[in-house]
């Protein structure tokens, strides 16, 4: 489909034919030959003197190719675009943030392997959460990893793949032996701060008690919840454990009710598989679409048409003086 980007250029198209039709005919000045006894001269010749000059006239195809010329730059300057076909672009309008506790005792053995072997609780939370990104297509995700530090083991990204690159990456004890949930949650909040979206959810799995932190985890779920930030829970391991191996579900909770969010236990990969089922299906794909036309630019053809016919104008007229001057040598 063929379009003018500035269609309004075209207005002054009729601009020569309005100064020619109104403005009075141009002037040049000559040199002239002055002789005496000019009225006798006159009255011998049998011509009238009279003021005035002498109006050059141009040929029809003089005419034609300077209208063909002034078309053609005009219509180059109303910028004749070629349209293409819509094309449709999906956006991602929810932001996910994956908060993965990779403290010591996430090398803990009580996992059940598909065979039946156990396996260790981050092998089990890997193998389920790879799934789960692997359905969120098109979705923008970031994964923070803490253990007694929170870090931000990958961005934002629509690259699903590399995602879940980086979450292979990651083992145990890697951020440190302890634990830090309130110091991933503010980590998390500021990394919302770049997002440009309104759905914000973040997916916080923990295996411990909180021992680590600077900032106390209800205090960071409440900034979150100002922030629009909805955080779900997820506890794994043994709630009656001590010390470092023992996870606290009841501050799980608390973070997730502030928040409006969701609290699950696993304590098993099935149950892990389960929840992360649930949580893709509670949250459902959420994207923005939005569609443009590709545009080329064919200014450039009638401007080159334009060239060429001045030029082989010029031309014509330099050959038909050259013609002309040979007559009279």
């Amino acid at each position: 489909m063929l379009t003018l980007a500035a269609p309004w250029i075209l207005l002054i198209l009729p601009l020569p034919w309005l100064v020619w039709r109104f403005a009075p005919p141009y002037h040049d000045q000559s040199q002239a030959l002055r002789i005496p006894f000019f009225h006798r001269v006159t009255q011998a010749a049998g011509i009238t003197p009279q003021k005035g000059s002498v109006v050059l006239h141009r040929s029809r195809l003089q005419i034609t190719i300077a209208v063909t010329i002034w078309a053609l730059l005009i219509l180059a300057l109303s910028r004749p675009e070629h349209l293409g076909e819509p094309i449709v672009v999906e956006t991602s309008a929810r932001d996910i943030v994956l908060a993965l506790d990779v403290s010591g005792s996430m090398d803990e053995r009580d996992f059940k392997a598909p065979d039946g072997s156990p396996q260790p609780r981050l092998d089990a939370v890997k193998q389920v959460l790879s799934q789960f990104i692997e359905h969120r297509d098109n979705d923008r995700m970031a994964l923070i990893v803490f253990g007694t530090r929170a870090f931000i083991q990958a961005p934002f990204t629509q690259d699903l793949q590399a995602l879940t690159g980086f979450l292979e990456q990651t083992q145990p004890g890697m951020a440190g032996p302890n634990t830090a949930v309130g110091d991933a949650i503010g980590l998390a909040i500021r990394a919302f701060d770049a997002s440009q979206v309104d759905d914000r959810l973040l997916i916080l799995l923990s295996d411990g008690a909180d021992t680590a932190s600077h900032m106390t985890p209800i205090n960071a779920a409440s900034i979150a919840k100002d922030r629009g930030v909805v955080i779900t829970t997820i506890g794994v391991g043994d709630p009656k454990g001590s010390g470092e191996n023992r996870v606290d579900l009841d501050l799980l909770q608390r973070i997730a009710k502030t928040t409006g969010g969701d609290f699950f236990f696993a304590d098993n990969g099935e149950a892990l598989n389960s929840i992360y089922t649930q949580i893709d299906a509670q949250t459902p794909r959420l994207v923005e679409q939005k569609s443009y036309r590709p545009r080329q630019n064919l200014s450039h053809i009638p401007l080159m048409v334009s060239l060429v016919l001045l030029m082989l104008s010029i031309t014509a007229l330099h050959l038909k003086n050259r013609k002309s001057n040979h007559r009279y040598e």
